[in-house]
């Protein structure tokens, strides 16, 4: 189901009334003298028109049982030779096909890869998914598909830092010139847009710093330029069950399925979603990279994708528990959630998501080396390590000043990102007091 763009008019102040509707976090909002439709409503179509509700549509979209025997999970297909009965049959696989389930070869798709590419897309309101081996390859599966040398893209400066790296090393060598802007442009982006800007990339909330974007007035810019702009955003921190960007004009929406769509830490996996206009250049430059995803991996994705409602409320809940805890703390300058009130991104974060993930950040006043490692050494339940979105909870320290260059990062004191698992809040809160303790006696 494809729904055509609407810019978002209200202000940033505005309440979001299916998050109120959803989760309780809000007031209802006053009726009438709105001044224009927000994305939050039109999200709220995009489910009202479903027969069902989201927490319902992830558990069956894509699932088939009457194709597999009954089987409620459709089977692991491992496979790469794909045979036709007849001369017919296989010259006809080589034409092109509306049919999106056709199966000409392993690496062109299987009733796995149908299974969970359906469901996100359905998810995203796209046109369709393409799966990648990872978050990071679907960036460059999609940057790749849209630029040619000569293009310029626009990055925003608080990206994830592969992709970063990806714009540095192989698109520079492709002779692509990459320009970071500042996430919180707005609809200043317009006056950075070149003949040969090309494509608009964004992520929001930002990694590392969780800046939220005006994707809205960005989109609106692309869309002004006199020319094809396509927009791009990692979906990742919030995933496309608490954020729908096509809903807000936005050409792809990819993400780290890694994350809350597989859920328990165990596989790697991307998805790219966009509208009829982008997905076919997305496919064809996948199919001719090679791009696949090994069955297993899908299969797991599909399996986190099935749990995924009750999982980021949990994360949700425990995330925006620990932010006010950590408010609470005397060694915390400041947290960096964009659903607490306070945070600057608040008012945008409320206007256009529906939730919040279990990830976010928190700068602490300065302390020396040898007692940000008695805090973090002997964490029992928080552990260091790359990634998130698992069932884990996480806490590594970011250094974001060695990577940025429009929006410098300025803080002196260490900066902890944090990210909420499924454990009892009090049990973590417990694990942090602890650790805390022993920062101050090694200071």
């Amino acid at each position: 189901m494809r729904y055509q763009w609407q810019a978002a008019s209200a202000p940033a102040s505005s309440p979001n009334p299916l998050l109120a509707l959803r989760r309780g976090l809000f007031s209802p909002p006053p009726s009438g003298g709105r001044g224009g439709r927000w994305a939050s409503e039109i999200f709220e179509e995009l489910f009202l028109s479903r027969k069902h509700r989201p927490d319902t549509d992830v558990v069956h979209l894509g699932r088939r049982p009457a194709d597999f025997h009954g089987a409620v999970n459709p089977p692991v297909y491992h496979l790469s030779t794909v045979l036709f009965p007849t001369l017919d049959a296989l010259e006809a696989a080589q034409r092109p096909s509306p049919d999106p389930r056709r199966m000409t070869y392993g690496r062109r798709g299987s009733p796995t890869s149908f299974t969970l590419s359906e469901a996100v897309a359905a998810l995203e309101g796209a046109d369709g998914c393409q799966i990648t081996p990872s978050g990071l390859s679907a960036v460059a599966t999609t940057l790749l598909a849209l630029l040619k040398a000569g293009d310029h893209l626009l990055m925003v400066d608080s990206c994830y830092a592969p992709s970063r790296g990806l714009c540095e090393g192989v698109l520079k060598r492709l002779g692509i010139e990459t320009t970071y802007y500042d996430p919180l442009i707005g609809a200043g982006i317009a006056a950075l847009i070149r003949p040969n800007t090309t494509v608009i990339f964004m992520e929001s909330p930002g990694s590392l710093t969780f800046e939220v974007q005006d994707v809205p007035a960005i989109v609106a810019a692309a869309k002004a330029a006199g020319h094809p702009v396509t927009t791009v955003i990692d979906n990742t921190w919030a995933s496309p069950f608490y954020f729908k960007p096509l809903t807000l004009g936005v050409d792809i929406s990819l993400q780290a399925a890694t994350k809350y769509i597989v859920g328990h830490s165990d596989a790697l996996i991307g998805t790219i979603c966009g509208n009829a206009e982008t997905l076919p250049r997305i496919k064809q430059t996948a199919g001719d990279m090679g791009v696949w995803t090994g069955p297993d991996d899908m299969y797991l994705a599909q399996r986190g994708l099935r749990t995924i409602g009750v999982r980021l409320e949990r994360h949700q809940e425990t995330g925006l528990g620990l932010a006010r805890y950590l408010q609470g703390r005397p060694e915390v300058k400041r947290v960096l959630h964009p659903a607490l009130p306070d945070d600057p991104g608040h008012a945008l974060w409320k206007r256009d998501f529906i939730g919040a993930s279990g990830l976010f950040g928190a700068v602490l006043h300065p302390v020396p080396r040898a007692a940000l490692a008695a805090f973090l050494d002997h964490l029992e339940l928080f552990g260091m390590g790359w990634s998130w979105g698992g069932y884990e909870s996480l806490c590594v320290p970011q250094h974001p000043e060695k990577i940025r260059v429009v929006t410098p990062w300025t803080e002196p004191g260490p900066l902890l990102r944090f990210h909420a698992g499924l454990e009892d809040i009090d049990d973590l809160i417990a694990d942090l007091d602890a650790g805390f303790a022993r920062m101050a006696a090694a200071t």
